[in-house]
């Protein structure tokens, strides 16, 4: 079943690396000489600019493609240099990298850190260093509650394009709420994820105009597919009475491991409604034919977001021009019939 599109605008190219660009919009109430959390004081470098980029689960798709973007970037703008660290999910690696990174004397940081409580030793050891500081895709702060500049997503807007696609399907099914529960899978400590879930149950409601909701089931894991389809079988098991499920989470990883606990255990791919949040790995079932679960997923691209990071932290670095507090990137939402046109790249 087709998705009507979302009403955000598909990713653009970047034109211009020199001008950035970018399928991005800074969001910025207005911008001073004095230096944000983590930054340095905006002063031109000439020459040779290296830039270390750590990142949490590297080996995910999402971000591999971050990182691929990253590079392009770099190459495009020319005589830089990224060295690309995977910190997995341990907080002490990135720690332990980041004071790496610092005695190799980089000329700019940036991190998607494991760990969000981090933040503050994190901006602390760059600041200290005199190295501008970066954070990607999720948000981190200083002691005192200042963020770091930003570049990434709007963790509510996404939830909300998910929950009304969500109900959308729903609508068009014409199920009773009675038989339908939702399942919501996402790391529960990690802010941009309650956003995201948060966005989608109160978008979701608000599109059924007063209409009875089913229940939602919050799932707990670690934003991967196995812990995601290994956690709900255990909820899928304790309500053996409902017919038809709804799935959305904080990323594709949750929602389609979901979704494959959901099949494996018995319901048909026409009883599931499941909307991710990545595309790339939803789009996997589109791209084999295979009738799935999987019935839409907002696509967010890596690639632009590592784009965007290092022309921003570049500027800063060669042409002493502050980076925007905050760069948020514009999603797509997509389904079996659009997700190549949107250039997905399935995985």
């Amino acid at each position: 079943m087709s998705v009507l599109p979302s009403r955000r605008t598909a990713l653009r190219a970047i034109a211009a690396v020199a001008t950035a660009s970018l399928a991005l919009t800074a969001c910025s109430s207005g911008q001073s000489t004095t230096p944000t959390a983590g930054a340095a004081p905006s002063s031109a470098t000439s020459g040779k600019i290296t830039i270390a980029f750590l990142q949490k689960q590297g080996d995910q798709q999402y971000f591999v493609d971050e990182a691929t973007g990253a590079q392009q970037a770099a190459e495009a703008l020319g005589d830089v240099e990224i060295k690309v660290v995977n910190l997995g999910t341990d907080a002490n690696k990135a720690i332990n990298e980041l004071d790496s990174v610092i005695a190799q004397k980089v000329n700019g940081i940036i991190i998607v850190v494991p760990d969000q409580q981090i933040g503050p030793q994190v901006i602390d050891k760059a600041t200290q260093a005199g190295i501008p500081l970066m954070a990607a895709d999720d948000v981190i702060a200083d002691a005192a509650g200042k963020e770091a500049p930003f570049t990434g997503f709007d963790g509510t807007a996404m939830g909300e394009e998910v929950g009304k696609a969500a109900a959308e399907l729903y609508l068009a099914a014409g199920w009773n709420a009675a038989d339908v529960k939702i399942l919501s899978g996402y790391k529960q400590d990690l802010s941009v994820c309650g956003q995201r879930v948060d966005g989608a149950k109160s978008a979701f409601t608000e599109a059924l105009a007063g209409a009875a909701a089913p229940e939602v089931i919050d799932i707990g894991t670690d934003n991967s597919a196995t812990d995601a389809q290994n956690k709900a079988g255990a909820t899928i098991t304790a309500n053996p009475g409902v017919k038809h499920w709804i799935v959305w989470g904080c990323n594709d990883e949750n929602e389609t491991g979901i979704v494959t606990a959901l099949q494996n255990s018995g319901v048909a791919p026409a009883d599931i409604i499941g909307v991710g949040l990545g595309a790339y790995l939803t789009c996997k079932d589109w791209a084999a034919g295979q009738d799935t679960g999987n019935k839409a997923a907002l696509f967010i691209s890596g690639t632009e977001v590592g784009k965007a990071a290092v022309t921003s932290m570049v500027g800063q670095i060669r042409d002493g021009k502050a980076m925007p507090p905050k760069t948020i990137a514009e999603t797509n939402m997509v389904d079996s019939t659009n997700w190549k046109d949107a250039g997905v790249v399935c995985t």
